[in-house]
């Protein structure tokens, strides 16, 4: 696999909950992180994701947001 995004953290599938239309898949990563995605049911059955499989949290965004607590 080539990708373009510089942000590409691999993990295992924690959890899928398939909904109408959207699902949300949770990727858990060697450091113990939890990374949550929402992608099309239809992109997550073409996928054929399973948990305990391995998957690749990829991040590619023009802008980062980060805030801090005052």
């Amino acid at each position: 696999m080539k990708i373009s995004a510089r942000n590409c953290i691999e993990g295992t599938i924690q959890s899928i909950n398939e909904g109408p239309v959207s699902t949300e898949i949770v990727i858990k990563t060697a450091c113990g992180q939890e990374l949550v995605s929402s992608i099309t049911t239809a992109s997550a059955k073409s996928l054929n994701l399973t948990v305990g499989g391995k998957a690749f949290a990829v991040v590619k965004a023009s802008n980062v947001m980060v805030a801090v607590a005052e």
